[in-house]
């Protein structure tokens, strides 16, 4: 992989590269080792995301909002990459020889700090849509009122997904939950699978990067598929466990996906 110079390149000059179909076990390889020489910053970090998301369930379950649980636990997926910016950083540090810390991951912002919040307000703005329109399809499907399993409210998380989920009953709901929530998903992905990194790397506006990752992801459709599926299976895996796997999961998934940037957006001629 190549390493780009520092501030001087522009996003004019970025051009999405090719790589094999293999390429995403090879990115995380490269994110593993990086977590490895980072733990310390790293697993703080995600160690901070997964304490967030579990509170936010705690919540909900203190209040019985159980219908909010699984779209917001879908939603984290499309505000993910900006969380992992401060990791983007990270890696970059590392690639070019320097010592990292928590600091190291909070300074992700000075570079760029207007472009990475453009960035993260569509993110959030795709967040939104998600959140409203799964509340509209459970509305439309269950009325105001939770699905009765139980001859009453379900009591817990867990019952509330074995009365949605397991239970079949609900089909049509979560095919048509299933078809937006990927929809959209695929969307972000393609908008954001280099172009969060890029936009820590390099003085770029939003709207290069997120070009730059279009043509990325349509110039490697079978790799950045495979890619998505890991991403997906990963970060899944993290939250199953009651978002504790998070701590690992997240820093993971976010300096390998430094790598992924590296190896598809080669850096511009001198």
């Amino acid at each position: 992989m190549a390493v780009a110079e520092d501030s001087a390149e522009k996003g004019a000059a970025a051009q999405a590269g090719s790589v094999s179909v293999g390429a995403p076990w090879g990115w995380l390889a490269a994110g593993w080792e990086d977590l490895r020489r980072s733990r310390g910053t790293s697993l703080v970090w995600g160690a901070l995301f997964a304490a967030v998301g579990l509170a936010i369930l705690l919540i909900l379950h203190r209040y019985r909002m159980y219908n909010l649980a699984l779209p917001l636990v879908a939603g984290f997926m499309l505000v993910a990459p900006l969380l992992a910016v401060g990791l983007y950083h990270v890696s970059r540090e590392l690639e070019q020889g320097r010592s990292v810390g928590i600091g190291t991951a909070l300074g992700a912002w000075r570079r760029n700090a207007g472009q990475v919040a453009l960035l993260g307000f569509i993110l959030g703005l795709f967040f939104l849509f998600w959140i409203r329109a799964a509340t509209l399809l459970f509305a439309v499907f269950f009325g105001n009122e939770p699905p009765v399993a139980f001859g009453s409210a379900p009591p817990d998380l867990l019952g509330f997904i074995e009365t949605v989920i397991l239970t079949g009953r609900n089909l049509g709901f979560l095919i048509v939950g299933c078809l937006v929530g990927a929809a959209l998903a695929a969307v972000v992905f393609a908008i954001s699978a280099v172009s969060a990194p890029m936009l820590v790397d390099r003085d770029v506006t939003v709207f290069e990067a997120v070009l730059v990752s279009f043509r990325t992801v349509q110039r490697n459709k079978a790799a950045m598929l495979l890619w998505a599926f890991l991403i997906v299976l990963f970060t899944g895996a993290g939250i199953v466990v009651g978002f504790v796997g998070l701590a690992v999961t997240l820093p993971l998934v976010a300096h390998a996906t430094w790598h992924a940037y590296r190896d598809l957006v080669p850096p511009p001629a001198s």
